[in-house]
């Protein structure tokens, strides 16, 4: 899969895809691997983004330190 600038979006649209391909059951074997490990790969995609993404929610909700006016 040639990945220009993949986005979680557009891999999640993809993984549903390839489930409801797997799901269908007519698939020869071959491809129904080819597939299978597409997803896998398009999975961890997902997962290192929105692990990516709670990392940076997380650290924006840290409090980023009060200015103090006194200490100019």
């Amino acid at each position: 899969m040639a990945q220009k600038k993949q986005t979680l979006e557009a891999a999640m649209d993809a993984l549903q895809q390839i489930v409801e391909k797997l799901e269908a059951g007519s698939l020869p074997l071959e491809e129904s691997l080819k597939l299978y490990e597409e997803g896998v790969k398009l999975t961890a995609f997902c997962d290192k983004e929105l692990k990516g993404a709670k990392l940076k929610i997380s650290e924006l909700k840290e409090p980023q330190g009060e200015i103090d006016e006194t200490d100019e």
